[in-house]
């Protein structure tokens, strides 16, 4: 197993020496992939300021992830199924989710799928067979391990990808996850997307393995380390991952290097354990600048068609608040409706006396205690 580093984008946009294998994406693949790395920045950088103006409670973000996720989503076909953590919102873009409807989430609005039931950013989205996201670190690796497993049980040709941070293989999911793909050789691909914090923790705390990657040779299936800021190595990679889970023959953990150029969430502060330096020295490898440079020196898009898909983005997100802003909070009966497929007759006297409490009292201008808290 080598720890060389897959890359096909140098930090120059030019294309690396070393890699050889021709790409399939068509002109229009490319500008899809960019124009969603484009939206996604827009929506974290927007939904920041969400957050400190008050419109929404939190947010946890994925700039310089873009290329991670979305260079390896765009390899899966529609009926595969993801299982995020929660840096990805750019998979439920390519998926087809509406803008409003993230934003309705963060809000935990009657817009929001879940009825704000879930913390801002833990995405649901079924038509799109994307998991939920879930707070606990590494919960989602059994979940993918266990959709694979079915589908293969089943003779359904579909793969399960799953996302995660280096922090989560220091916990039990993840061994548990990897070793039993393995044996039953699961048509899953883990990919670990290595941002070089868990919160405040650095890699070097979280392992002393020479890489992630590696430690997938203990697991008997492929691990493969890929430069996370390019998205074309990371697209390219996990095509190869999801055909070999595809055609039988097994699981593929990848690692994808990269690095979360924000703090670890709106209620965080990195500046105060990343050393100086480090986040200058990162700033400088943008998957979205080299990108860019990538479909610039190959006329695929111009700066004037950039400054359009930009100025897109940013209109959409404004639009896709305001509609948001006047969708009401959930009813009150929701708290009772998504519990059980049938209700039991003492839940619904529960939400009837609830439902008439709120009549005898009446509307109330306190939304001191309405989510998010």
């Amino acid at each position: 197993m080598s720890s060389e580093i897959i890359q096909v984008l140098k930090e120059d946009g030019t294309v690396s020496p070393l890699f050889k294998k021709e790409t399939d994406l068509t002109e229009q693949d490319l500008k899809k992939i960019y124009e969603t790395m484009i939206l996604t920045r827009v929506y974290e950088e927007r939904s920041l300021k969400l957050q400190r103006s008050g419109r929404i409670g939190f947010y946890i973000g994925c700039k310089g992830q873009e290329a991670s996720h979305i260079g390896s989503a765009y390899a899966l076909k529609m009926d595969d199924w993801v299982f995020p953590a929660y840096r990805e919102p750019g998979v439920l873009f390519l998926r087809g989710i509406a803008l409003k409807t993230m934003i309705c989430q963060m809000m935990g609005n009657a817009g929001d799928p879940t009825m704000g039931r879930q913390m801002p950013c833990h995405y649901s989205y079924k038509e799109g067979n994307n998991g939920s996201v879930s707070s606990p670190l590494a919960t989602q690796i059994p979940h993918a391990v266990g959709i694979a497993y079915a589908a293969k049980y089943m003779k359904h040709k579909i793969v399960s990808l799953t996302y995660f941070g280096e922090g989560s293989t220091s916990e039990g999911d993840f061994h548990t996850g990897l070793n039993f793909a393995a044996v039953f050789k699961s048509p899953v691909v883990f990919i670990c997307q290595n941002n070089q914090w868990a919160i405040s923790v650095p890699v070097a705390r979280q392992t002393v393995s020479e890489s992630i990657a590696i430690k997938a040779k203990a697991y008997g299936m492929p691990g493969i380390k890929v430069d996370g800021n390019d998205v074309l190595a990371m697209y390219q990679v996990t095509k190869d991952a999801v055909e070999r889970a595809r055609n039988g023959d097994g699981p593929t953990l990848i690692e994808s290097f990269t690095y979360r150029l924000g703090s670890h969430s709106s209620s965080d502060d990195a500046a105060r354990y990343r050393p100086e330096g480090e986040l200058e020295s990162w700033e400088q490898k943008d998957p979205i600048i080299r990108f860019e440079k990538y479909l610039l020196s190959e006329n695929i898009l111009t700066p004037e068609s950039i400054k359009k898909i930009k100025d897109d983005a940013e209109e959409e997100f404004t639009q896709a608040v305001k509609e948001a802003e006047k969708v009401g909070l959930p009813p009150l009966e929701t708290l009772f409706t998504g519990v059980y497929k049938d209700m039991p007759e003492s839940l619904r006297e529960q939400m009837e006396d609830l439902i008439n409490e709120q009549k005898r009292l009446g509307a109330s201008e306190d939304n001191s205690m309405a989510f998010p808290l």
